[in-house]
């Protein structure tokens, strides 16, 4: 086995969209399908499970106090997913009989915060199966702060994975330097760029994070057409009424530590796109710029992380 050599799998898929049984399936297959081809790393997108909220946009998302919004958060809030009541662990199973680690993107029901809010979480199964992060996104964005709620530094941590370190974040917290630089300050050099879809997301981060880190970057993403709405979801005619043809493109990609490109953005194409990444080329773009490295001044700059897990309340038993 060659340490420096990683094989990766990048899930471009689309959920069964607010159903969290029928998407794990969907999962499930999209893992053995990556282990036939004997991959080490898989990747799903931001929200996958059981998919991202694209009826705030069609639906008058903002609109206070109305009884369609209200009806269709409750649907998606019963279909997100509590770690702590083993909903992953069919997965976590399969990591570990396959010995294949998983990024996988979920909608979390946190019990530490009451069981009823849900937040945009990056989950991290190492190739024994077992849980070892799991990131709420620090900050929805936009229309998602109408049906997420904002997470915590807990989940700011990298994992070994063969000569690799990996990390990862979740859509455009990819753009903001602090939490990157967190990452870079672990050690990171693989680091996993989740997103709901579309390549105006990927094209231009992924390549511009690798150049800045001297990392591989794997921005994975989902995909989501009007044909794929389920018909029994809750005001399926309002939210089919303006939906577009194609609410998310893709554009799964992988840059490499050069900032150049290894895999582009793929639009539209459904399935795994599959690679083997080198760490050796980290070592080599390191030699002349390492952002946490010889080429930083902690005398002058330096970043303080809270990685408390927060909650509202805490006992003393």
């Amino acid at each position: 086995m060659n340490n420096n050599l990683l094989k990766v799998a990048l899930a471009q898929i689309s959920p069964v969209w607010l159903n969290k049984e029928k998407t794990i399936k969907k999962i499930e297959k999209s893992i053995l399908d990556a282990t036939k081809e004997n991959c080490e790393l898989i990747v799903f997108g931001e929200a996958l499970l059981p998919g991202y909220p694209f009826w705030l946009a069609l639906t008058d998302g903002a609109k206070w106090n109305t009884k369609t919004n209200k009806e269709i958060h409750a649907h998606y809030v019963r279909n997100a997913i509590t770690i702590e009541k083993g909903e992953l662990d069919s997965i976590c199973k399969l990591a570990k009989e396959y010995n294949i680690a998983i990024y996988l993107g979920i909608m979390e029901r946190a019990q530490n915060r009451g069981g009823h809010s849900i937040y945009a979480s990056l989950v991290y199964i190492n190739q024994d199966g077992e849980i070892k992060s799991v990131h709420r996104k620090l900050q929805p964005t936009y229309d998602e702060r109408l049906t997420w709620a904002p997470g915590d530094g807990n989940g700011l941590q990298v994992h070994p994975l063969k000569e690799f370190i990996v990390g990862g974040l979740n859509c455009w917290e990819n753009w903001m330097p602090l939490p990157r630089t967190a990452l870079y300050g672990l050690g990171e050099n693989l680091h996993i760029a989740v997103w709901p879809g579309s390549d105006h997301n990927t094209k231009d981060i992924t390549r511009f994070i690798a150049r800045e880190s001297r990392s591989y970057v794997i921005s994975v993403s989902a995909l989501m057409n009007k044909s794929d709405f389920p018909k029994d979801i809750p005001h399926y005619d309002k939210i089919i009424n303006k939906a577009p043809d194609v609410l998310a493109n893709g554009g799964s990609c992988i840059a490499g530590p050069d900032g150049e490109w290894i895999i582009e953005p793929v639009i539209n194409k459904e399935g795994l796109l599959i690679e083997t990444i080198d760490f050796n080329r980290v070592l080599e773009e390191r030699q002349n710029f390492d952002v946490v490295g010889h080429y930083s001044r902690p005398d002058v700059t330096k970043l303080h992380i809270n990685r408390e897990r927060q909650s509202t309340v805490s006992f003393d038993e």
